[in-house]
C-alpha cells in the first residue's frame, strides 16, 4: 500500500493492510530495512485502529448518556428464560 502516513485508512482498510503486513513479513525474505518499515508502518496502523475505536466508544458513551441509559443492556436478552 502507498498510502501517506498522514492519509490513514479507515478502521477495516487497516486491518487489512496490517494482515497484508504480516504475511509479508511471515512468507517471504525482506531485508532488514523492509521488515524494519514494514514494521512502522503496522506500528502506525495499530495506532489509527485505536484512535478509531476511542472515537466510536466515546460516541456510544455520549449517545448513551443522551438517552439516560447508565448501561447497555445486553441484546436478545430474553425475560423467558428457561
Amino acid at each position: 500500500m502507498t498510502n501517506k502516513p498522514d492519509q490513514l485508512p479507515q478502521l477495516e482498510e487497516s486491518l487489512a493492510e496490517i494482515t497484508q503486513l504480516i504475511e509479508k513479513m511471515e512468507h517471504s525474505e525482506q531485508t532488514l530495512e523492509q521488515s524494519l518499515n514494514n514494521f512502522e508502518r503496522g506500528i502506525i496502523l495499530v495506532k489509527n485502529c485505536q484512535k478509531i475505536l476511542q472515537e466510536a466508544e466515546q460516541k456510544v458513551q455520549i449517545l448513551m448518556q443522551n438517552n439516560n441509559q447508565d448501561e447497555l443492556t445486553h441484546y436478545g436478552n430474553d425475560n423467558n428464560e428457561s
